[in-house]
């Protein structure tokens, strides 16, 4: 995993991770990468501190395992989560819209939207959440 700072075109910072870099540049190309607070598509990545490990057996902060286990423990709750949910993957908005419409049965699931999707869905009352961590399709797996 791999932290960034970015900013969005109207000047907000924001922390986010990534499983690397490819991973931030290939979201970021698809237009999957929004300032939470705005919504704005137009991130870039923003100057930020290195992170230099400490000397010796000095840390500051959480040590690695510590934070290894806590991003283990997240993401083994959102594997638990999506336990018996559908990968719908980009058909994701037009789906949960049509179940909060009643025109589709109600279903667990889980994809793709863009951020001006997500948007619309909450503005509209449609129930949905973000995942804390990108989620790689089935088909996609190695």
């Amino acid at each position: 995993m791999i932290v960034f700072d970015l900013r969005c075109a109207t000047g907000h910072v924001f922390e986010a991770w990534f499983g690397s870099s490819a991973d931030y540049d290939d979201q970021r190309a698809r237009n999957l990468v929004a300032c939470p607070i705005c919504g704005d598509a137009g991130v870039e990545k923003a100057l930020m501190a290195p992170n230099v490990a400490a000397k010796g057996n000095r840390t500051g902060g959480a040590a690695p395992a510590e934070m290894k286990a806590a991003l283990a423990a997240l993401a083994a709750a959102q594997e638990k989560a999506l336990e018996g949910s559908e990968w719908v993957g980009r058909s994701f908005a037009d789906r949960a819209r049509a179940m909060h419409d009643g025109e589709e049965a109600q279903a667990t699931i889980h994809g793709q939207a863009t951020p001006a999707e997500a948007k619309a869905l909450v503005e509209d009352g449609v129930p949905v959440a973000p995942l804390p961590f990108p989620i790689i399709p089935p088909g996609a797996r190695n």
